[in-house]
């Protein structure tokens, strides 16, 4: 077997080495045990491979432990390559938990393992912490299978045979370590500029937030606030309870509705069970509702570009829906009728392509020569100005990542429009989907993120990319956002 000049995996014990090395072709470094250990080459990407014990009491033998911090008696390290490397484990169908490992310079049993569960660790060893010393916490990962737990000690007539499950989960985990290594290289991220949260969601999850300050939990929204499941997540441990329909909510119980609007059925439904409603809309899309009422009073029959199923497109068709019809594609736009073609308009879904809107557009334009337009772009200057600073980072880019959940359409949108500039794209919802072997080869990753999705998961990948041997971080974009949009009274 032959090391890579690059990267290295460091077990502290033979045992452990050889459990990993038939499915590796490399050879990991035996440290040795206990504080004394030596971890091999320092200044190249680690990862810290061997047995420990549990502490939390969700964490069973065979189980696998991805430190996300290392604690000990002098101090403690932060490591971002956790979320990384554990996503790629799971995929592996390995049982993985992601928290800190506490690293002791003895074996821990007793009170003593009661005390450092009572503090949050989930695993105990005695070389992580005193290894990850010697190296560079940004380039370090540690994987941890267990042996023993607080019921079944380490000295106990079931060790071997759990020592033997730990094992296997050690080879279990060796081809992913070994892509690991394989994906090991500096790179260079260009961050496409403006990215993440946009005016529309800043306001809407300030809403949220503010209606937990002044009336306390339970706040019942319905549907997601806005479309990111880290950012539901986050409200929901505060406080917050999503629900579907408003016939979940307690009559008179205080109700947010979500940025992507409702239909006027909606609002008529919350009267009736006498609901306290905040209004979490985003202005532009009330101004897209306001554009409907405009042209459905004239008479006027609505074309709306857009999904038919998205949730934004769903309350405004609620506005006028013997009125409108749903456009979705340029088929749609070739083929749809209408009853009088010298009375037609149309609308758009606020986060929708550019390019495929307006091309959606000039074919209706071109079919129906009366047909009138907004006063304004429908589009929302987030969608249009994130689009235009990825389409220039995804030229000059080997693979795109955008940031963002799945249901989020302008999230979608990014993924398409560097797939359109002819660069391989992909959609993460965080570090934890980033795929090792899309990082093969590549040596300049294109940033984005959704107006939904948190700047902190954009901060998180990129420590997650620098632990395969640092990175290099561009911003790229020219504009700068400056909208703000003010608060509904209700919690002003």
């Amino acid at each position: 077997m032959t090391t890579r000049a690059n990267a290295q995996v460091v077990t502290p014990l033979r045992v452990e080495r050889l459990a990993l090395e038939r499915g590796m072709r490399t050879a990991p470094h035996v440290s040795g045990r206990g504080p004394a250990g030596r971890a091999g080459r320092v200044g190249v990407p680690t990862v810290i491979a061997g047995v420990a014990g549990a502490l939390a009491p969700q964490v069973r033998p065979g189980d696998l432990v991805v430190a996300d911090r290392l604690h000990g008696s002098s101090g403690e390290v932060v490591l971002p390559s956790a979320p990384l490397l554990a996503g790629e484990l799971r995929r592996a169908g390995l049982s993985v938990h992601v928290g800190t490992i506490e690293s002791a310079d003895h074996v821990v049993t007793g009170a003593e393992r009661t005390e450092l569960a009572a503090a949050g660790g989930l695993a105990v060893d005695t070389e992580s912490r005193y290894l990850a010393t010697q190296l560079d916490p940004r380039q370090t990962a540690v994987v941890r299978a267990v042996v023993d737990t607080a019921d079944d000690p380490l000295i106990h007539p079931g060790t071997i045979r759990r020592g033997v499950t730990a094992l296997r989960a050690l080879r279990r985990a060796a081809p992913v370590l070994q892509s690991w290594l394989d994906a090991c290289e500096h790179r260079t991220v260009l961050r496409a500029e403006p990215q993440s949260f946009c005016a529309g969601v800043e306001r809407a999850i300030e809403i949220v937030e503010r209606a937990l300050a002044q009336h306390g939990p339970p706040v019942y929204v319905r549907r997601q606030i806005v479309h990111n499941t880290h950012v539901v997540a986050d409200l929901e441990r505060r406080g917050a309870v999503f629900v579907q329909e408003l016939d979940e909510v307690p009559e008179g119980a205080l109700t947010v509705l979500a940025a992507h609007g409702v239909a006027p059925s909606v609002r008529l439904q919350a009267s009736e069970r006498r609901l306290r409603v905040i209004d979490a809309t985003c202005p532009l899309v009330a101004k897209v509702h306001s554009e409907v009422h405009r042209f459905s009073a004239a008479g006027r029959t609505i074309f709306l570009i857009g999904h038919a199923e998205h949730e934004e497109v769903v309350g405004t068709r609620g506005e006028a829906p013997d009125n409108i019809v749903v456009v979705e594609s340029i088929d749609d736009a070739r083929s749809v009728e209408v009853p009088d073609p010298s009375r037609v308009s149309y609308v758009m879904q606020t986060t929708l392509s550019v390019e495929d809107a307006d091309r959606i557009a000039t074919e209706l334009r071109a079919r129906f020569p009366a047909l009138q337009a907004p006063r304004r772009d429908d589009i929302c200057y987030a969608t249009s100005n994130r689009q235009h600073a990825l389409r220039d980072v995804a030229t000059a880019s080997d693979l795109v990542l955008v940031v963002g959940s799945q249901n989020s359409s302008n999230s979608m949108r990014l993924v398409e429009v560097a797939e359109d500039a002819g660069t391989e794209a992909h959609l993460v919802e965080d570090a934890s989907d980033i795929r090792l072997e899309w990082l093969r080869g590549k040596r300049t990753i294109g940033l984005s993120a959704g107006a939904s999705a948190p700047a902190t998961l954009v901060d998180e990948l990129i420590g997650a990319l620098g632990a395969l041997g640092g990175v290099d971080v561009t911003r790229r974009g020219t504009i700068t956002e400056t909208m703000h949009f003010s608060l509904p009274r209700e919690v002003v």
